[in-house]
């Protein structure tokens, strides 16, 4: 399978547990006795290995293991060589603590959304981005019609049945209730200080006034307002306003162009989150039976209740992410994440609509609430922004990536470097080995506190939770046989730092555990005899080479839905191949 690769744990020399002198030499120079840090901090050697342990009431602790031998497998084809040499250079250092590789040989665990586009709307594209790295193809209805849209989804389901061991799941993103500025015939240049009016008359288009799409824009604004162009791009102060129109100066000049996006800072408009334009949307999605909607400008948990309601009416099994992007939707913030499926972080219109020191801040509490609950998130948004035209990223966007993934989200999204930028799959690869070198330094990742009570219900979380502490103190991989999904993503939240190999009879299942981390989901008829299943299982893992001859791998059986087994057992086995 593409993208898999062997999970590299980074240890500098000074957590070498290998050498005593090294410990020593370590404890002298961060001594000294008089230091904050010496007194808060107090060095233990152990017998095999060392932690740091922190007085009161909370301790940290990281413990250095012995490096243990593995194979290096390829993230792609063309990457192989590359890995190879890497690998090679990594042997012949002296110091073993310097970079060492760690079973069992895992996959990529936080997934890429990439937005299809004139960039990458092709069959030959399409493929590569998958080989690549991409997890969820996305739709932005935004932009294209129907007929266009149906190609994409056509080309992804073709892939799909070709390439049984790397499933792309189908995002839908509706359009919402955008406002926007009006055709021009050409570009206008805006200087500060000059005055500009926007009209709800339609059809107007001159050098010192445009118009709106939107009826209700003029009650919407009021003097003093900041009206956004493209989240920032260029800004106006809105002066005065009349039945029509609103006058403006100029605050940050540049070229406005043809059907704009605007917003006005710490307010939302009062459209409708779900349109007449993404009801037909949402229609399509129903009938080629995609895999997610993403729901722009979500307000309040009743818009979400109205689309599951419809998408049951429908007998349509689609997974609703609500799209945290406007500044009415912070306060009912936990509501809309407990009615949908998972949320994603918006940061273009968010950062538009309130303050943007507030988004790294939201950013990490939205993830924080998405995992509590149990739900999907993503981070989109100017990911890799400037890969649309320049062929590496700057430093900045590789932290950003690095951040989401600490943070612990399920999916990273690329937007316009897929849709229309000149590098597509450069990017996909760039964030592909910024999420995977990141993974390779979390040692484990903290469970969410309350995580339980979203599953309080269920005694598979309490299994699910003993197979994540089983499979890390092992250091195996997780096997879950699974119906619905709901097993393969509750151990998802827990974050196992193994690989949770997913085997369904579903395909629809298949698709939906694409986007959560951590996930590899695998379609297999399933037997009637449990014991052939996992032999079954455990062969397909092994041609793949996702699991080696005499490797262990833990086994869960568990589940809102019983198979092979009572509705009052569950068990975990730990099984060889």
């Amino acid at each position: 399978m593409s993208q898999v690769v062997a999970m590299r744990a980074i240890q500098s020399s000074i957590l070498s547990p290998t050498s005593e002198s090294a410990h020593r030499r370590a404890a002298f120079k961060l001594k000294p006795s008089t230091s904050f840090a010496y007194k808060v901090m107090a060095f233990e050697e152990k017998q095999r290995g060392w932690s740091w342990r922190l007085f009161g009431n909370r301790r940290s602790e990281i413990t250095a293991k012995r490096p243990l031998q593995t194979e290096v497998a390829p993230v792609s084809p063309e990457d192989s060589p590359k890995i190879e040499e890497q690998w090679k250079a990594i042997q012949q250092l002296d110091d073993p603590a310097v970079g060492m590789w760690s079973k069992p040989v895992v996959k990529r665990k936080t997934k890429i959304v990439c937005t299809i586009g004139p960039s990458t709307n092709t069959r030959e594209m399409i493929w590569k981005l998958a080989e690549a790295g991409m997890n969820v193809a996305r739709m932005n209805m935004s932009h294209g019609d129907h007929a266009s849209h149906q190609k994409v989804i056509d080309l992804v389901k073709e892939y799909n049945e070709q390439h049984k061991d790397n499933v792309i799941a189908i995002m839908l993103d509706t359009k919402g209730p955008e406002v926007r500025s009006g055709d021009l015939p050409q570009p206008i240049n805006l200087e500060s200080g000059q005055e500009f009016t926007f009209t709800i008359k339609r059809g107007v288009g001159t050098s010192d006034c445009v118009s709106v799409n939107y009826d209700d824009f003029v009650n919407d604004v009021a003097p003093g307002d900041m009206l956004l162009v493209d989240g920032g791009m260029m800004s106006f102060l809105v002066k005065s306003k009349t039945e029509e129109s609103v006058n403006c100066e100029v605050v940050d000049g540049g070229e406005l162009k043809s059907r704009r996006h605007l917003n006005v800072r710490g307010k939302s408009a009062t459209l409708p989150s779900i349109t007449e334009k993404d009801w037909e949307d949402i229609k399509f999605g129903v009938d080629n039976k995609v895999d997610f909607y993403a729901v722009s400008f979500v307000k309040d948990a009743q818009v979400v209740h109205e689309l599951k309601n419809y998408l049951q009416s429908n007998n349509a099994d689609i997974h609703v992410i609500v799209k945290i992007e406007s500044a009415d939707s912070i306060p009912n913030l936990h509501s809309i994440i407990t009615a949908s499926d998972g949320a994603m972080v918006a940061r273009g219109d968010l950062g538009a609509e309130l303050p943007v020191e507030e988004v790294p801040l939201l950013q990490e509490e939205i993830i924080r609430i998405c995992r509590s609950m149990g739900k999907a998130v993503i981070v989109a948004t100017n990911m890799l922004e400037s890969m649309i035209v320049h062929p590496t990223p700057t430093r900045a966007e590789v932290s950003d990536i690095a951040i989401a993934v600490r943070e612990g989200s399920d999916g990273i999204m690329l937007s316009g470097e897929t849709a229309h930028g000149k590098f597509p799959l450069k990017a996909v690869k760039v964030m592909h080995t910024v999420a995977l070198r990141t993974e390779a330094t979390i040692l484990g990742s903290a469970v969410p506190a309350n995580l339980g009570k979203a599953f309080k219900n269920h005694m598979s979380e309490m299994f699910a939770y003993h197979a994540t502490m089983m499979s890390n103190t092992l250091g195996t991989s997780i096997v879950v046989f699974t119906r619905t999904g709901f097993m393969a993503i509750l151990l998802s939240h827990y974050r196992p730092t193994g690989t949770i190999f997913a085997f369904t009879n579903d395909k629809s299942i298949q698709r939906r555990l694409a986007l959560y981390q951590g996930v590899c989901p695998i379609y297999m008829e399933f037997t009637e005899d449990s014991e052939t299943s996992f032999s079954n299982a455990l062969t397909v893992l092994k041609e793949q080479g996702l699991v080696k001859a005499g490797e262990e791998v833990a086994l869960v059986q568990s589940g809102r839905q019983p198979i092979w087994r009572l509705q009052s057992t569950h068990n975990i086995q730990v099984r060889k191949v």
